[in-house]
């Protein structure tokens, strides 16, 4: 049922990055199980691309957008991006000659008596390191690829925000719902206890059935409360996903979706090379490979050459006179001889780093596949429930009705409605959560694939 597929093929620029730096990958890494379907898999369609259209809400698209901008966590590792890129610069700047321009004037006293002179200097150095052995490049590349990881970690982490605010939003909206639902349990229990007490001052009921009532009635206020509290906290959850003061102000209103039908789920071999998180590991690793490359030329001899032009005077006129300019020329190699087996115990430890580097790639990779596993049977399992706690809803509150009407004409205790109305509630409250918890899922699937929230230009995404 398994075929092995070469990790390598998802991107052949990054082999060849590979290849340049003179590391082989070991056979583990350079295959991997991977079945040739999902297990549980019901559409091998192309993942969907613009998944957030989905629930149709302009409301939830505002704040997408406000999450993308203002996010704290987001926009710290917009500024990482910002701060690789920059490092990219400065790695690759040593594989250029370096000019620097030096001018000095200085005024002594001495002897007696007294004489001043004054000197004036300047020079002009230029210093270039020849790269031989691609020392310089390694270091360049090294950099390069911890920035397009960063990219990618980047990348992953917007698509994870944007499912979190969907998540926060849609678990906002399930606590109202709940405190609806509490509410109108309140309300239901303050009835059954006036109802109730009538009949106790008539000799209808037992003192015992005024007792349950009453610590029914509160024990729902204590359960409304605590919802209430819920709710609010959801609220303010969200607001801290918007970059926003948590004032538990934030209007939310709307309807949660029953998300019945099923979507694209591609192939897991695509996994490798569509999801950021795996993209940005296969940098990092790639990194690692390039740490072990400059670790390893270290210990070759480096080629240095130097110029500069320099001159003195007492006047400024003097210095830059052009017949007094003295220059010169300079070549030098130096190469390690003995250091204590330093530069090869740094060697050991880039290869060893770069090994472990291998097994946190393919933690991740098989992390990824058992999330999208898991997310697929789960909502599998979230639809089976739902369709069951819905029929166990419907039956319950006809159950209630029933058990209080039989109440009132003597035919069941007391006991029996309570015990009709709790299962009445559970299976109400059970129906929103598992409701959310389908949109919960579902959301974490489309992450989990690899899947973006929306694509720029609809026209590539039907190519």
């Amino acid at each position: 049922m398994n075929k092995k597929y070469l990790i390598g093929m998802f991107c052949t620029s990054l082999l060849m990055t590979a290849c340049s730096s003179g590391y082989k990958l070991n056979s583990e890494l350079r295959e991997v199980n991977v079945p040739q379907n999902w297990l549980e898999q019901t559409n091998v369609l192309r993942v969907n691309d613009n998944w957030l259209q989905q629930f149709s809400e302009p409301v939830l698209f505002e704040l997408v957008a406000k999450a993308l901008a203002h996010n704290h966590n987001l926009l710290q590792q917009a500024y990482q991006v910002e701060i690789e890129e920059q490092r990219v610069r400065v790695s690759g700047a040593v594989l250029w000659p370096s000019l620097d321009l030096s001018l000095r004037n200085s005024r002594t006293k001495g002897g007696s008596p007294a004489t001043f002179s004054t000197v004036s200097s300047a020079s002009l150095n230029l210093a270039y390191e020849v790269d031989l052995w691609g020392k310089l490049s390694a270091a360049e590349r090294q950099s390069n690829l911890i920035y397009l990881a960063q990219k990618s970690n980047f990348e992953q982490a917007k698509q994870q925000l944007v499912a979190d605010v969907v998540i926060a939003w849609f678990n906002s909206l399930s606590a109202q719902q709940l405190t609806a639902l509490y509410q109108a349990r309140v309300h239901n229990a303050e009835q059954n206890l006036d109802i109730i007490e009538n009949g106790y001052q008539q000799g209808l009921n037992a003192a015992l059935d005024v007792y349950l009532a009453r610590n029914n009635l509160h024990s729902e206020r204590s359960r409304l409360t605590q919802q209430q509290t819920t709710s609010l906290q959801t609220v303010r959850e969200l607001e801290r996903l918007l970059g926003e003061y948590p004032n538990g102000e934030l209007a939310i209103k709307a309807e949660v979706p029953l998300l019945n039908n099923t979507i694209p789920q591609g192939l897991p071999s695509e996994l490798i090379s569509r999801k950021p998180a795996l993209i940005a590991s296969w940098y990092q690793l790639l990194a690692k490979d390039a740490a072990l490359a400059y670790a390893h030329k270290q210990r070759f001899p480096s080629l240095n050459l130097s110029a500069s032009l320099s001159e003195s005077g007492e006047t400024l006129a003097d210095v830059f006179s052009p017949s007094s300019l003295a220059w010169s020329l300079i070549g030098s190699i130096s190469a390690p001889i003995f250091n204590g087996g330093k530069l090869q115990a740094n060697e050991n430890i880039a290869e060893l780093t770069l090994k472990q580097g291998e097994q946190q790639y393919l933690d991740t990779l098989y992390g990824a596949f058992n999330t999208v596993e898991s997310a697929i049977s789960q909502e599998k399992s979230l639809t089976a429930r739902y369709q069951a706690t819905l029929a166990a809803r419907d039956n319950a509150v006809i159950a209630e009705q029933l058990a209080f009407e039989q109440y009132q004409t003597g035919l069941v205790s007391y006991t029996t409605v309570l015990d009709a109305q709790g299962r009445s509630f559970d299976a109400q409250s059970s129906l929103i959560e598992l409701k959310n918890q389908l949109i919960s899922n579902r959301v974490n699937l489309h992450v989990a694939l690899g899947g973006d929230f929306s694509v720029a230009d609809n026209s590539t995404s039907d190519q």
